[in-house]
């Protein structure tokens, strides 16, 4: 399979593209370096991206921008970033890749854990995971040609944690890119994903 990862050049984004480069051709977008470059946050650039790469048979996002505060720290320009950025520049990705998806191709979003096991200063990130995950189960019902769409909800990764200082906890980036390859090469369409089973 031909297979586009926007966000390729991120810590999970990097792992995703080493699993699966082992069997497929790999297209490795980032927004400052990679194969190509994207902006999500521009549907122009989207647009511009899928005529660069043509017709491909998978679309996987590991991107998407949000920041982390509390009710009272986080202001209005974190909100519209995280709507923005994570939520509507992958919800983009959709809208405008699809057209450039084979029949019976696959598009892999990310979400987070932050959906469902929500911290303190997770507002906004939050937020718009739960959006990403009721976004993709209404999707995969309108979707034709047999497209399949899926999003991963990815743990705390190790080797972030490990770069804050704070020790080996989380799920390494190895191990979550498994959920993505089995989203992209399984059957599975309008499921939310979570990392920590592929453990």
């Amino acid at each position: 399979m031909k297979i586009v990862i926007i966000g390729a050049t991120g810590t999970i984004g990097s792992a995703v593209s080493s699993e699966l480069e082992k069997k497929h051709e790999v297209i490795r977008v980032g927004y400052n370096d990679g194969d190509y470059r994207v902006d999500i946050a521009s549907q122009e650039l989207i647009q511009a991206l899928f005529v660069k790469t043509g017709i491909v048979d998978a679309i996987v996002s590991t991107t998407g921008l949000a920041n982390f505060g509390t009710l009272d720290s986080l202001s209005d320009a974190d909100y519209e970033l995280a709507l923005n950025n994570k939520l509507m520049g992958q919800v983009n990705l959709v809208r405008l890749g699809r057209d450039y998806l084979n029949d019976s191709g696959s598009i892999t979003l990310t979400s987070g854990i932050t959906a469902w096991q929500p911290m303190q200063e997770s507002l906004s990130v939050s937020m718009v995971n739960a959006g990403l995950e009721g976004f993709t189960r209404a999707a995969a019902l309108g979707l034709d040609r047999e497209i399949r769409i899926n999003v991963v909800s990815p743990d705390f990764v190790r080797e972030t944690a490990e770069a804050m200082g704070m020790g080996s906890i989380g799920v390494p980036a190895t191990q979550t890119a498994l959920a993505y390859a089995a989203t992209v090469e399984g059957k599975m369409n309008g499921e939310t994903v979570n990392a920590r089973d592929y453990l």
